[in-house]
């Protein structure tokens, strides 16, 4: 049986990975610091350990103590927008704690390294987003997952550290982190009109996105730890239908049969249209048809429902003030 070490393992997308991979007959470690994740999430045949991977000193016990064969590293603060005014945060968080992961994995000869990149990677104008694309992200957070992507290049060349680089794209699903007013769309959106608010939109809402149900992307994370054919390759993972935030909002509503008002909050500097070309992972992996969006966020509300409204805890530490969002401003200082 081969035991794997799952990070951000208490977050919606690790949670699911972690369940994908027992399903195929792994031992997990579930790592997870909890800062946006909930112990509840992760499935109680996995051994879950609370710790950061900015602690070198615990990853260094962690390795020691395991003997891992496969790494999935999901961890990360995915705040594309707020990263901007964080920097020293994201660095640390995104780049440190990356890097504390694959000095160990090469230390240890893990057999592969599995990375959840991220679409911010490509920046804007580059539509559809395909792997062959050069990435000019335009985010902190971006920057970060680049820096990454690029070190396990080196490490492959350099040690022989076999990975594979994952670029998600507007991921939802059950247990997401409907409180986290920083990201997830979707999340948002169900949780105001849980609480019975406005929903709010960062400019016009025209803005373009493909949103990518987490049952249609655990899985196939998951595949790539023992398929050839993926080994030291980048793949596109997600959706292909694209909606504007506009048309999602209504699709929220009508799956929550709830409707409200739309406060349109002043527009954030961000990548106005991104989604993805998937030609590439469709070759390789095991692709079954997406799921409708409409069928993916009946299956969220369902569990939504169950869980409530969710607070939202501000972010404290912001580094710069300058530019950022009056909303976000007002939520640092509650």
């Amino acid at each position: 049986m081969p035991t794997s070490l799952v990070t951000g393992a208490a977050g919606f997308i690790g949670s699911h990975v972690v369940d994908a991979l027992i399903a195929r007959g792994h031992n997990v470690i579930a790592l997870d610091d909890l800062s946006g994740g909930f112990v509840d999430n992760v499935n109680p045949k996995a051994v879950f350990i609370e710790a950061s991977c900015v602690d070198h000193t615990r990853l260094d016990r962690l390795f020691r103590e395991y003997k891992f064969d496969y790494v999935f590293h999901l961890a990360a603060y995915a705040a594309e927008g707020l990263s901007h005014f964080i920097k020293r945060f994201n660095y640390t968080n995104n780049v440190i704690g990356s890097v504390n992961l694959i000095n160990e994995a090469v230390k240890h000869e893990v057999k592969r390294f599995i990375f959840t990149s991220s679409i911010a990677v490509y920046g804007k104008n580059q539509l559809p987003m395909r792997e062959d694309l050069v990435p000019a992200p335009e985010d902190s957070y971006g920057v970060a997952k680049y820096a990454v992507e690029l070190d396990l290049k080196a490490s492959h060349e350099m040690f022989g550290l076999d990975y594979v680089i994952f670029r998600p794209h507007n991921v939802y699903g059950e247990r997401q982190n409907t409180g986290d007013k920083y990201r997830n769309v979707i999340g948002i959106f169900m949780n105001q009109l849980l609480a019975g608010d406005p929903l709010t939109i960062f400019g016009d809402g025209e803005q373009k996105r493909a949103f990518s149900y987490v049952g249609d992307v655990a899985p196939i994370i998951a595949e790539s730890a023992t398929l050839d054919a993926a080994r030291n390759e980048v793949f596109n993972v997600g959706a292909d239908t694209v909606y504007t935030v506009n048309q999602l909002a209504a699709e929220v509503m009508d799956a929550m049969s709830a409707k409200q008002s739309i406060n349109h909050l002043p527009a954030r500097n961000e990548v106005v249209d991104a989604w993805s070309d998937h030609s590439k992972v469709q070759r390789i992996f095991s692709i079954h048809e997406e799921t409708p969006l409409s069928e993916g966020l009946s299956r969220m509300v369902e569990w939504v429902r169950q869980v409530g409204v969710r607070k939202s805890k501000p972010f404290e530490g912001i580094e710069i003030e300058k530019n950022l969002p009056g909303s976000w401003r007002q939520t640092t200082h509650e």
